[in-house]
C-alpha cells in the first residue's frame, strides 16, 4: 500500500493473536476491491471455484459435514466446505485418474495481495502463463495432464488437526476488520498480511492439497504407477506455526494435508521434505513428538527464521524424525544433488513412508532476491524428477507437490514448469533459462561438512 494512503495505526487483538490494523482511505479501498474483482474475473478459469462474490467480509459459519455445500453469510458464493470421509464426489473419475501422469490445482488467492509485498498475486498467474506457453496444460497434453478444478474447502476441522482453534477462530473474526480496514498485519516478522478474502482463500489452498492426496491414494489404489501431484496454491504455509501465522504464511498446508492422509486414509508414515530456501519451522513444529512423520528440510544456514539447527531432531517419542541440514550461502546444484543422494534417500529407505509430501520453495533460486543460494531450473528439475522416483520406489508413487516460496517471477514460473516435465518423464528445459556464467564456485568444504555432520547426527 502506498504511503501516501496510510492514515493511522491502531492495533486489534481477537481472541487468538494481536493484530496490526492499517488503515487506508475509503477511494483506495474502493479502487482495490475494484482492481480484485477485475483479478478475479481474469483468473476464474485457474481456480478452484466459480467467484461471484462481493469481497465485503467473509465469514464462514458452521461448516456442514459429508461434504454438503454451504454457503457464506457474506458472500454470494455456494462452495463446498469440508470432506466426507466416505466419499469425495468432486474427484475426478479412475479412468481420468488412471490416465493422468501429472495432475495438478490451481489456488491463486486473487484477492490476498498487498502491493510491493514479495509474496504477491503475480505469483500463481505467472506460472499458470509459463504451463500455457510451455504447453503444460491439458488443452495441449490431454488426459496426461489433468486440472483439478473442483475441489472442496479445507474445513476447520481439517486446519485444527494442526492449528490452534483459537487462531483459526480468531483469523475468520479478523476478516471483518480486515473487510472495513483493507488491509491488516497479522504478524510481523515476515511481515505476514491480511486481506477481506484471505480466510477463505487459505481454506481453499488447503482445500486443493487435500483433494489433491485424495486424487493420488484413490489412482494409486488402481495403478502401480499413478500422477504425481502439484498443489499450486498460495498463501504459502510451511512457516505457520501451530498458534499463528508466520513469514508470509497463513495455515500449514502441507502439516494439514500429513494429517489428512493420515486420519482418511490410513497411511500412517508421512515423510515429509521441504527444500524452500527457509527453514520450514512451522511444520517442524507442528510434529516435533510425531514419530510417524518424518521432517527433513534443507535451507540456507542462517536465513529467517533463524530455526532449523543441526541439533533440532525432534523430542520425545519423535527424537529422530526431525532432520535439518542447514547449507552455507552459495551452495547450488553440485550440493544439492549429493544432499539427495547421501542424506534425503538413505532417510527416506530407512523411514519406509506410505507418502511423500513435498514442502517445494522455488526461493533457494540463484535469482531470487530473497536470499542467496544458487539452485538453477535444473536444480529444481532434478530434485522433481528423483523425488517422482523415490516415492516410486518406497510408497506405490503416491507424492504431492505444495507451493511453498518463489519470488522472481520468472525463475519460479520457469522451474515449475521444468518439475513439470520432470513428473513427465521428459527432458529438462533448463538450458534455455539457466545462464551458468551468473553461477560462482560453491563452498564445497562447508557443504561437505554440513553433509558429514548431518549423517554423523542421524547415523546415516
Amino acid at each position: 500500500m502506498p504511503l501516501s494512503h496510510l492514515m493511522e495505526l491502531q492495533t486489534f487483538r481477537p481472541p487468538s493473536f494481536a493484530v496490526l490494523i492499517i488503515k487506508a482511505d475509503s477511494n483506495w479501498c474502493r479502487n482495490y476491491d475494484v482492481l480484485v474483482r477485475n483479478q478475479v474475473q481474469q483468473w476464474k478459469n485457474h481456480c478452484r471455484f466459480s467467484v461471484n462474490t462481493m469481497l465485503s467480509g467473509h465469514r464462514f459459519y458452521k461448516h456442514l459435514l459429508s461434504g454438503r455445500k454451504c454457503v457464506s453469510k457474506n458472500t454470494k458464493t455456494w462452495v463446498s466446505c469440508s470432506y466426507s470421509t466416505e466419499q469425495n464426489d468432486t474427484l475426478p473419475s479412475i479412468k481420468q485418474l488412471s490416465d493422468a501422469r501429472v495432475i495438478y490445482a490451481v489456488a491463486a488467492a486473487l484477492g490476498h495481495n498487498k502491493e510491493s509485498h514479495p509474496e504477491s498475486s503475480a505469483r500463481l498467474p505467472a506460472i499458470v502463463k509459463a504451463l500455457e506457453k510451455m504447453e503444460l496444460t491439458p488443452k495441449f497434453r490431454g488426459s496426461d495432464i489433468l486440472e483439478l478444478q473442483n475441489f472442496n474447502l479445507a474445513s476447520v476441522d481439517d486446519i485444527a488437526s494442526v492449528h490452534a482453534k483459537a487462531y483459526v477462530s480468531g483469523l475468520e473474526k479478523a476478516m471483518d476488520q480486515a473487510s472495513e480496514q483493507g488491509l491488516i498485519l497479522i504478524e510481523g516478522s515476515g511481515p505476514t498480511y491480511a486481506t477481506s478474502t484471505t480466510f477463505h482463500e487459505s481454506l481453499v489452498a488447503a482445500g486443493a492439497g487435500l483433494a489433491l492426496v485424495d486424487s493420488v491414494v484413490a489412482a494409486s489404489k488402481n495403478q502401480l504407477d499413478p500422477p504425481t501431484a502439484f498443489a499450486l496454491i498460495r498463501p504459502p504455509g510451511h512457516h505457520a506455526i501451530p498458534k499463528g501465522p508466520m513469514g508470509f504464511c497463513v495455515f500449514g498446508n502441507v502439516a494439514i494435508a500429513a494429517r489428512h492422509a493420515q486420519r482418511v486414509h490410513g497411511l500412517k508414515r508421512v515423510f515429509i521434505i521441504d527444500f524452500d530456501v527457509h527453514h520450514g519451522n512451522g511444520t517442524n513444529d507442528a510434529f516435533l513428538d510425531d514419530p510417524d512423520i518424518f521432517f527433513l528440510s534443507t535451507h540456507q544456514d542462517g536465513s529467517y527464521p533463524g530455526t532449523g539447527k543441526f541439533d533440532e531432531i525432534g523430542i520425545g517419542a519423535g527424537e529422530g524424525a526431525t532432520l535439518n541440514l542447514p547449507l552455507p550461502g552459495g551452495s547450488g546444484d553440485t550440493a544439492m544433488r549429493t544432499v539427495f543422494d547421501e542424506v534425503i534417500v538413505p532417510c527416506a529407505q530407512r523411514f519406509k513412508p506410505d507418502i511423500i509430501l513435498v514442502s517445494a520453495g522455488y526461493d533457494g533460486h540463484v535469482l531470487d532476491p530473497l536470499a542467496s543460494l544458487q539452485f538453477t531450473t535444473g536444480t529444481y528439475y532434478m530434485l522433481a524428477s528423483n523425488i517422482k522416483q523415490l516415492a516410486k520406489d518406497l510408497c506405490g508413487g503416491r507424492c504431492v507437490f505444495f507451493l511453498e516460496g518463489g519470488y522472481n517471477l520468472d525463475s519460479l514460473s520457469h522451474s515449475v514448469a521444468d518439475s513439470f516435465r520432470a513428473f513427465l518423464g521428459e527432458p529438462s528445459l533448463a538450458a534455455e533459462f539457466d545462464d551458468p556464467a551468473i553461477l560462482y564456485e560453491e563452498p564445497s568444504t562447508r557443504v561437505k561438512q554440513a553433509i558429514q555432520r548431518v549423517k554423523h547426527i542421524h547415523s546415516l
